[in-house]
């Protein structure tokens, strides 16, 4: 979940439940590591490990460092990362980290694109993969990441760095109020058959 209080109250529990010396490692996109870890009684042993989607697929892991996790966890964090045959990329403890501050404007500029009537959410996918060789176009990522994700890591990255930039197309929510999420909901930037 990319709700910060469903996770706060997960690792605050787990921290209750675990040894102390067990590291703990969240799966977030966007959500301060730091912050995570704060609600723990050993900050040290938690870091973050972003999987991208579909994870079977993907190599990519970020790990991310919180600002007190320990050289021993972060290793073995990278150590499992590694063992399951992922390819590590260590990121900061920034909004976003490095994948989704990247990832996610691109695709909230692409919403702007269509909320502007500049082309269609087909035409938009279509020029993104032909002229930039992305492998599915931004609305079609989107909807597979689900809207309801890319808002809230939009929300995360604008309250983050206090940046218009950041600001979430209004569309987006929109779309998202109205239960289209993309391919889990059947209905995002395109249409999708169960």
């Amino acid at each position: 979940s990319e709700n910060c209080e469903v996770k706060l109250k997960i690792f605050k529990r787990l921290s209750e439940l675990c040894r102390p010396d067990v590291c703990l490692a969240s799966n977030t996109s966007s959500i301060s590591i730091t912050k995570i870890a704060s609600v723990t009684s050993k900050p040290e042993n938690v870091a973050g490990m972003h999987f991208m989607n579909p994870v079977p697929l993907m190599v990519l892991v970020e790990g991310i460092r919180g600002l007190q996790t320990s050289d021993q966890t972060f290793t073995k964090i990278k150590e499992f990362a590694e063992f399951l045959g992922k390819t590590w990329v260590e990121a900061k403890d920034m909004p976003g980290f490095a994948v989704n501050r990247i990832l996610m404007p691109m695709i909230n500029e692409a919403v702007y694109v269509l909320q502007e009537g500049i082309a269609t959410a087909e035409g938009i996918d279509a020029a993104m993969k032909l002229g930039t060789n992305q492998p599915m176009g931004p609305l079609a990522l989107a909807d597979f990441i689900g809207l309801d994700t890319c808002l809230s890591i939009m929300k995360v990255l604008h309250e983050g760095f206090s940046d218009s930039k950041y600001r979430p197309c209004p569309l987006l929510a929109k779309y998202v109020e109205a239960g289209w999420l993309g391919c889990k909901s059947g209905r995002g930037f395109h249409v999708y058959t169960r």
